[in-house]
């Protein structure tokens, strides 16, 4: 356990003459303003506290302390405040409180009698994320199982062979992934998120995030064999060959193809702007794919002829120091390192190639600028690039200035599993899929099943206390920034869909088969996960056909067709009002964010700023509970009301409804089995 998490379990635990849960600052506009300043701005940093538990209130920066200022005092609380000056440099800060001779500390971490430095607030003069992404609601496309717009250019039967398979077209779109799937297409295309851009705009999509859309082999496309042009597959195919034995070469390799379908994704990206919704695309730079045009292991390019030798077999080909070549003089030795000794993952080599740095550095420039105008990456493995910590720092600190040059707006949200507060300082990543401060704690909460339906956790499972210490304590690792732009999702393509976890069986395709993934599950968790979703700071994402009903084990069955006609309409209709109800209070985009309620099964947490209070509890147990939820925490009138948003349960949900009156601060409420009721005050 770290000093962070002890700190935070004592501060939950503390008893004394000062009220805890009245202690609170952040990192956001209301308690730190500008929230991201430059270096020539004076910076007002606030701290809340119990009416009268103070007696001293002190700004702590390195080893120096300053008295803050009494700015106000609303109903129970008082607001203390401090100026920092213009400065070029970062800064550290905490809070010391002086009450009846006892002094306390406080930081991320919480409250506690002994300072902690690690849990410090940053005021961080370097970091800007793009304003569209602040909490905006994303939508994840798996480009080959979302809609099929355009059948002219759908892989056909035995095209290709790859991973020693045939490539195979699926007939009926309804059927269910196989245990071996890499190679078996079902025709989702960019076509057919055109047709469907009504559909998601009407949902309340603002970002669309696309898996990999470059030429490669394989359905999800993790194996690019050209960076440079989305794969026609997805695109357009102008250019064919009666001959099955060029059939690929030509479909995959023919300028015609290529442009035709470049030039179909900038008309998607345009149309999707048209919208108002944003598309951030798949970045792939840690390895490309065994086909890829500067390995040429199956002489796809040499056959197809105007290309550049490829690496394998040649060691004269301007691409060989693209890749890590192992042991043995060449060519009797063609092993190249790959990723994870995946081969079809060869490992890109940046250290020993600047012309391979350039290029990537081109490529991250060229789909974020016109004519394309794509909105920002999604990187994919990115704590893996290069061979050492050091080279991959460096990367990402130029990907982030190319990038940002090119494209101010654009976000750059990295795949990453653990602790990545050392990409998070403002020069490198703008955030992470956030699975440490969401998916995971989330899952363990709602389900007690790991992400991949692996393992279940009683300890974990409706552990309200484990919950909150999960969600704060990694949250405090990433920060305001990353927290505000963080992927939220609750299911991906590298996991078992959500609504599977509901069932809390443990398995996978192979050992349970599809039918499992469907049977036992739970609407109404399915509901609490997805309104935590939509109540919690982050860019809240759902993986196409959530929405819909769609289940799944984990990699490949979680990448089942979108069931077009076929969907769970209260389901949607319960998205839709969730995502309503986040764009219509701004305060759930950039507002503060804190639990204030939690205990087996049932937790309760809020989002708040000087104006508006909007809180969600959530009954993870089998029968109703009533509590009295201390909506106070969050700044409620204590002697007010809240009004209900919505209530939902395993039967459905409503919206309006209920208003609880606060008493004492307050409200006394009762939960459905499996239901959330959201409420508001103001």
């Amino acid at each position: 356990m770290t000093k962070g998490e002890e700190t935070f379990i004592n501060s939950k635990i503390m008893n004394g003459i000062i009220n805890r849960d009245a202690v609170f600052s952040d990192e956001t506009e209301t308690f730190l303003f500008p929230f991201e300043p430059n270096e020539d701005d004076s910076v007002k940093v606030r701290l809340r506290v119990g009416a009268g538990d103070a007696d001293e209130v002190y700004v702590v920066t390195g080893d120096s302390e300053y008295p803050m200022i009494k700015e106000s005092i609303k109903d129970i609380f008082e607001y203390y405040a401090f100026t920092f000056q213009p400065e070029k440099e970062n800064r550290a800060y905490s809070f010391k409180i002086v009450c009846g001779g006892e002094t306390y500390y406080y930081n991320k971490s919480g409250l506690s009698k002994e300072p902690d430095a690690d849990g410090s607030f940053v005021i961080n003069r370097h970091y800007k994320t793009p304003q569209w992404a602040k909490g905006a609601v994303g939508y994840q496309i798996y480009t080959d199982r979302f809609c099929n717009g355009d059948k002219t250019n759908d892989v056909e039967n035995g095209e290709y062979d790859y991973l020693e398979r045939k490539a195979q077209a699926v007939s009926d779109w309804s059927s269910l992934p196989e245990n071996c799937d890499v190679a078996n297409f079902y025709g989702g295309d960019l076509q057919g998120v055109i047709d469907k851009l009504d559909y998601l705009s009407e949902l309340g999509i603002e970002m669309i995030y696309f898996n990999p859309l470059f030429v490669s082999p394989s359905n999800h496309k993790y194996d690019i064999q050209d960076y440079e042009h989305i794969d026609p597959h997805f695109g357009v195919i102008v250019k064919d060959s009666d001959k099955p034995e060029d059939k690929y070469t030509v479909r995959t390799a023919s300028k015609e193809n290529l442009e035709a379908s470049d030039k179909l994704f900038a008309e998607l990206v345009e149309k999707a702007h048209e919208k108002n919704i944003k598309v951030i695309i798949d970045g792939v730079f840690n390895h490309c794919g065994s086909f890829s045009k500067w390995l040429d292991k199956q002489k796809i390019y040499e056959k197809a002829g105007g290309y550049e030798k490829g690496a394998y077999g040649y060691e004269d080909s301007p691409y060989h120091d693209y890749f890590k070549w192992n042991g043995g003089e060449w060519p009797d030795n063609e092993e190249y390192e790959s990723w994870w000794g995946h081969k079809n993952h060869p490992k890109l080599n940046y250290e020993e190639s600047d012309s391979l740095f350039e290029f990537i550095m081109s490529i991250a420039e060229k789909w974020i600028t016109p004519p394309y105008n794509a909105d920002g990456w999604r990187i994919d493995v990115a704590a893996d690039l290069g061979f050492t910590k050091e080279y991959n720092h460096k990367f990402w600190k130029e990907f982030r200035k190319r990038v940002k040059s090119a494209n101010p707006e654009a976000v750059i949200i990295a795949e990453h599993y653990g602790d990545a507060s050392e990409w998070l300082t403002g020069d490198e990543w703008d955030s992470v899929m956030n699975y440490d401060a969401f998916m995971e704690p989330v899952s363990w909460f709602f389900t007690g099943m790991e992400k991949h339906s692996d393992s279940f956790d009683e300890g974990k499972y409706c552990n309200g206390k484990e919950f909150e210490r999960s969600i704060t304590v990694n949250s405090a690792k990433m920060g305001a920034h990353a927290l505000m732009t963080g992927m939220n999702e609750i299911s991906n393509h590298d996991h078992s869909r959500f609504l599977t976890r509901t069932n809390r069986k443990v398995g996978r395709l192979a050992s349970c088969g599809s039918k499992a993934a469907d049977e036992g599950t739970n609407l109404g968790i399915m509901k609490e996960a997805v309104a935590f979703q939509f109540i919690w700071s982050g860019l809240p994402t759902l993986y196409y056909g959530d929405e819909a009903g769609v289940t799944g084990w984990t990699d490949p069955d979680n990448r089942r067709t979108y069931p077009w006609g076929k969907e769970n309409k209260e389901l949607i209709d319960f998205h839709k009002t969730m995502i309503a109800l986040r764009k219509s209070n701004p305060v759930l985009k950039t507002g503060s964010y804190r639990f204030i309620y939690s205990d087996y099964g049932v937790v309760g947490v809020a989002r708040f700023d000087d104006k508006t209070q909007i809180s969600a509890v959530f009954n993870n147990c089998g029968e109703e509970k009533t509590i009295s939820l201390p909506l106070w925490i969050a700044g409620a009138d204590t002697n007010g009301e809240a009004v209900t948003l919505l209530e939902s349960s395993e039967n459905g949900f409503t919206t309006g409804g209920a208003t609880y009156p606060i008493k004492d601060g307050c409200a006394e409420i009762t939960i459905q089995p499996y239901g959330c009721i959201i409420l508001k005050s103001e």
